[in-house]
């Protein structure tokens, strides 16, 4: 599969097997959201992985009551790490920058998942604070995105995209 072929075969996955995921499938998971672009090459978040069942519950209690996650063998959490991003970018750094970084290494961890037959769904932290305290993350990082990760248990309908004319801009570079 290449990389077009992955992005046309991603969806959200809200059933999940029983089965665990190889380790060597979640290090290329992981390396794969190491690789992804970043703000002066800051890398300005960290990934908790969570297995264990007490954490993921609460993890469904920080995500506004979203049981699916509980069922996914291997949860991780994408945290913005601020004060990393905000020494060399100031303000938006901490408040653009390092969202932005740990955004795109979500995109790279969901993508290799596909690749390598997981299935992900991208879930907002709701409460920052919960799903924190929920992955054990140190002072000073922020829970923004759950993405639990396992092998599918549904094929669900493709969702429909906008079309590109709507979605595309292209102002003339005659009146610029």
């Amino acid at each position: 599969m290449n990389v077009l072929e992955a992005i046309r075969a991603r969806q959200s996955i809200r059933a999940y097997e029983p089965r665990p995921v190889e380790p060597e499938k979640l290090t290329a998971v992981l390396s794969a959201a190491n690789r992804a672009a970043s703000a002066g090459n800051l890398q300005a978040y960290r990934i908790a992985v969570v297995r264990d069942e007490g954490r993921k519950q609460a993890l469904v209690t920080a995500a506004a009551g979203q049981k699916f996650l509980a069922t996914a063998p291997v949860v991780l959490v994408f945290a913005v790490d601020p004060a990393r991003s905000g020494q060399k970018f100031g303000p938006r750094g901490e408040q653009v920058y390092c969202l932005q970084d740990a955004c795109a290494a979500v995109c790279n961890a969901m993508l290799a998942a596909v690749e390598l037959g997981l299935g992900t769904c991208w879930v907002d932290a709701v409460d920052e604070k919960g799903a924190g305290q929920a992955a054990g993350l140190p002072a000073g990082l922020r829970a923004a995105v759950i993405l639990p990760i396992g092998y599918p248990a549904e094929t669900p309908a493709r969702t429909t995209r906008r079309e590109l004319f709507e979605l595309v801009l292209e102002p003339d570079s005659r009146s610029a």
